[in-house]
């Protein structure tokens, strides 16, 4: 990943647990993987991008991005790797993705079911903002860059 961003191929690149097949054979509970593959589909008509998945927490970022996105702006919460894309996006920047493992055990994972509906709703509210933003219907504060 580092490998990457120093050789200025991309300056974000993601991990994602889809591209190698292995979420399931690591263990992601059945209703996380139908979860993610909905959120990531309607994300991508939405966003108007191509990711494998937008909820791997394994990701790195150029310093260029992180001094132009106003992450300042994000939730605290689950939903703020999602605004970052969303806000990389707007910025004009693209993600590489590499396929990483997937290792899941009771202690692996602290987002619980709750959570979880609560951070899929944040997510499609990111995603009809930064459509909203792009149409110039709204006017969002997170997408104003430093």
């Amino acid at each position: 990943m580092a490998h990457i961003i120093a050789h200025d191929v991309y300056p974000v690149v993601l991990g994602s647990r889809i591209l190698g097949k292995g979420a399931l054979k690591g263990g992601m509970p059945l209703y996380k993987y139908v979860a993610n593959r909905f959120l990531t589909w309607v994300q991508n008509l939405m966003i108007n991008q191509k990711l494998s998945e937008y909820h791997s927490g394994y990701r790195a970022f150029s310093r260029e991005v992180l001094n132009k996105v106003n992450y300042q702006a994000n939730s605290d919460d689950f939903v703020f790797d999602n605004q970052m894309l969303a806000q990389i996006f707007f910025a004009g920047f693209e993600i590489a993705e590499i396929t990483c493992p997937t290792k899941y055990f009771e202690e692996a994972s602290s987002i619980n079911l709750r959570r979880s509906i609560k951070y899929g709703l944040g997510v499609l509210k990111t995603s009809f903002g930064y459509s909203m933003q792009k149409l110039g219907l709204i006017s969002l504060a997170m997408y104003k860059t430093n």
